[in-house]
């Protein structure tokens, strides 16, 4: 069905604003070069500490921000698509702020305004995503300290990963070429973009690194952008607008966690993050942040990498953070939470519509009416626990009726089952 005039008329802002922010990157701009890591840790562990010495790039977006403001403008926020694509350019003009002004202690407002913060409330509840991460690492506490549930260590190069994601890939990926390689100068573990997937090199990766990989990465990641990319008009579904980060880290660690890919290790790591975020904006210092991280049990490596995530672009000095990685958990709880919704009304056919490109919660429900039409495109690809909607449903029936059971009000008597 051709779409009417107006729908016409945001196909054309749309790939308006697909030009304006193509090379709007955020990441890969912010990330520090590895000799960082190399220096800082040979002065740690000669017991004279020092602060990295990080610097970035200057930009002056002062024209693209005028010209994403011109957009905004033409944007009705009363239609569903007008206000999808005023929320996305306001998004990406909040990003040039923070690029702007990386390095900064302004980068943070923007930080925030684009990730959110500790002490904000998870979705549908009014516990702070704060108190969600002390939960899951006093649990790993717990749960680490009883060594006879260590499981074996069970490790693979750089290289047999590369062979092994890269012929899954091959299979699941039947009209695009996702390619896997091994990056000498990546910091973090792996990174995906929408036709490659980086791992980092001279690294052993663990059986869940492999199946966290896969689940997060490739089938989330890879996998959205690409089915952006084949919209029909809404091509800047493929983009990787900073608005959508919540939702797209939520569902990726939602799809971790309905696969059995994840384990308390993971989710530690991800709750010591938003408590390193907290303690940097309340004023530690990156050499304070760090030391909490190895308090956690971290190897002084990883403890680098989690502190470099809550510095990145930001002082490091204290003060202010790059929240981004707030979004992770807060994200998963907000996921879980609408699946858990849908379920409930029947409308699973909106877990589908959450893989056609990247998109928030809000713009799933939003944008519901238009897949009708076809102005919006089902996904070319689904992940395979996805495609399993009957396994999926029987998932959220249990966990909608066991939310309901209170831990608080059960004994040791409770569980005495049979006689």
């Amino acid at each position: 069905m051709q779409p009417n005039a107006e729908l016409l008329r945001y196909a054309e802002l749309d790939a308006k604003l697909v030009g304006l922010v193509k090379d709007v990157k955020m990441l890969s701009v912010l990330s520090w070069p590895m000799r960082t890591q190399a220096e800082f840790l040979i002065d740690w562990r000669a017991g004279n500490p020092k602060l990295p010495s990080v610097s970035y790039r200057k930009f002056d977006y002062r024209e693209k921000r005028a010209a994403l403001e011109t957009l905004m403008a033409e944007c009705d926020t009363s239609h569903p698509i007008g206000d999808y694509l005023f929320r996305t350019a306001q998004s990406f003009l909040y990003a040039t702020r923070l690029l702007e002004n990386a390095g900064t202690s302004e980068m943070g407002h923007y930080s925030t305004l684009l990730y959110g913060k500790p002490g904000d409330c998870i979705a549908g509840s009014s516990v702070p995503n704060t108190e969600a991460a002390r939960h899951f690492i006093l649990a790993a506490r717990e749960i680490t300290s009883d060594h006879r549930l260590a499981e074996p260590d069970y490790c693979l190069s750089a290289e047999t990963m590369q062979a092994e994601i890269q012929e899954e890939l091959d299979r699941f990926f039947v009209n695009h070429r996702v390619k896997v390689s091994i990056d000498p100068d990546l910091v973090a573990k792996a990174a995906a973009g929408p036709t490659k997937i980086r791992l980092r090199a001279a690294t052993s990766f663990t059986e869940y690194d492999r199946m966290q990989l896969l689940e997060h990465e490739a089938y989330v990641h890879s996998l959205t952008a690409l089915n952006g990319r084949e919209q029909p008009y809404l091509k800047s579904l493929g983009l990787n607008s900073p608005r959508i980060t919540a939702t797209q880290e939520g569902l990726a660690v939602f799809a971790e966690l309905v696969t059995g890919s994840i384990d308390l290790g993971r989710m530690n790591r991800i709750s010591q993050r938003i408590i390193g975020i907290d303690l940097a904006m309340k004023g530690a210092d990156f050499i304070d942040v760090f030391r909490f991280f190895m308090d956690e049990g971290q190897t002084d490596s990883e403890a680098f990498t989690s502190a470099m995530r809550v510095f990145r672009g930001a002082p490091l000095t204290g003060g202010v953070a790059f929240t981004k990685d707030t979004v992770y958990l807060h994200g998963l709880l907000s996921v879980h939470t609408f699946f858990r919704w849908v379920f409930k009304h029947n409308k699973l056919v909106l877990t589908r519509h959450l893989f056609s490109g990247k998109m928030t919660l809000h713009d799933a429900l939003a944008l519901e009416p238009f897949y009708e039409s076809g102005f919006i495109a089902e996904p070319l690809y689904l992940p395979r626990w996805a495609q399993r909607t009957n396994a999926l449903a029987g998932y959220l029936s249990f966990s909608l009726f066991a939310n309901k059971i209170r831990l608080d009000q059960i004994d040791r008597d409770d569980l005495q089952l049979g006689v």
